[in-house]
């Protein structure tokens, strides 16, 4: 008897051994990646608990890592840097609990949370990471960008702390929000006289980097995404479907300061949407226009008793002063 390896029952059996072995190497990867964790964090309590021990704790520190770095990779090769065993260290100091470690992050993904000071910053980095899934290249954008310290503007203690412990969970419109969001990957010479149509290209050309600043659940529709009414065209410079929300989002860049004209415009954006777009299973669209500049006052006006779900944010091209946000949080903290 031969075998018809283009039998129908032949390939499912190859699919099958296939995902198999693909289940079974990651959870082998897992397994390793838990092992590693616990391992590195139990020589980190070695080291701990030798240095306190010790009658003469001054003289530990880094003099210790530098001696144990040596004598440890003349034994046993490569992997005990000072570096490394200076993380091993931090790990548990800043983990007592080995239960506290995700499985979910790997050894590399720990080594950068390590690296942050402030302990709500970190606690709030490793929840986001998780939440979002972010691989280490990510995680070093959002730490650089300052993402805890822009979301937690604005907010009071309790709201931090919640932040921190929890994570940003896209619930609703309001959670989009960040001050400001920052589109540095667009790369734009200082003093270069970039136009609204340039942002949008670049958006388009970073398409990845975008959503990640405007975080997880958004869904590219379009760009340039044209409204006829009455024989007269506009159109909306970035659509997105947001999953989470089940709502379209509509995004209108915004160069210099946004304008009462520019709000409502995008309010007749909303409307149409509302109106010819959604299906039944939608929720009502969203509303974000980006600008460059915002006054407070105005837009609070022209925004007054709106039931339309519209957000008005600030962008900018370039890393934010993230000591200057830092040092907001930390009175916000103070002051409550």
């Amino acid at each position: 008897m031969t075998a018809d390896h283009n039998h129908i029952d032949y390939q499912q059996l190859i699919s099958v051994i296939g995902e198999k072995m693909a289940k079974a190497q990651k959870s082998i990867l897992a397994a390793v990646n838990t092992q590693m964790l616990i391992t590195y964090w139990e020589i980190g309590m070695y080291i701990v608990d030798f240095e306190q021990g010790g009658k003469d704790k001054a003289s530990y520190g880094k003099a210790l890592l530098e001696r144990l770095s040596k004598d440890l990779s003349l034994r046993y090769g490569r992997g005990f840097s000072r570096s490394n065993l200076n993380y091993m260290r931090l790990l548990y100091v800043k983990y007592p609990i080995c239960e506290t470690l995700s499985h979910k992050l790997t050894w590399s993904h720990y080594c950068e949370l390590l690296k942050v000071e402030d302990d709500l910053a970190r606690e709030f980095y490793e929840k986001q990471t998780i939440i979002e899934n972010w691989g280490i290249r990510e995680l070093r954008r959002q730490k650089k960008t300052g993402l805890f310290h822009r979301l937690a503007i604005g907010k009071d203690k309790k709201d931090i702390l919640e932040l921190a412990q929890r994570g940003q969970i896209v619930e609703s419109e309001e959670d989009l929000l960040k001050n400001p969001h920052v589109f540095e990957f667009m790369n734009f010479p200082e003093n270069y006289q970039y136009t609204e149509t340039d942002i949008e290209k670049a958006v388009i050309n970073n398409l990845q980097s975008f959503l990640l600043e405007m975080g997880k659940g958004f869904a590219f529709i379009g760009r340039q995404q044209r409204i006829t009414l009455n024989n007269r065209h506009y159109f909306v410079d970035l659509v997105f479907y947001h999953v989470k929300l089940k709502s379209y989002i509509l995004i209108d860049l915004k160069i210099g300061e946004v304008e009462y004209e520019h709000i409502g415009q995008m309010k007749l954006y909303l409307g149409y949407y509302s109106k010819e777009i959604n299906d039944d299973s939608d929720n009502d669209p969203i509303g974000i226009i980006l600008s460059e500049e915002k006054d407070e006052i105005m837009v609070e006006y022209a925004m007054l008793n709106d039931t339309s779900k519209l957000i008005v944010s600030k962008y900018q091209l370039y890393l934010p002063d993230t000591n200057q946000l830092k040092r907001k949080v930390q009175e916000i903290i103070e002051k409550d």
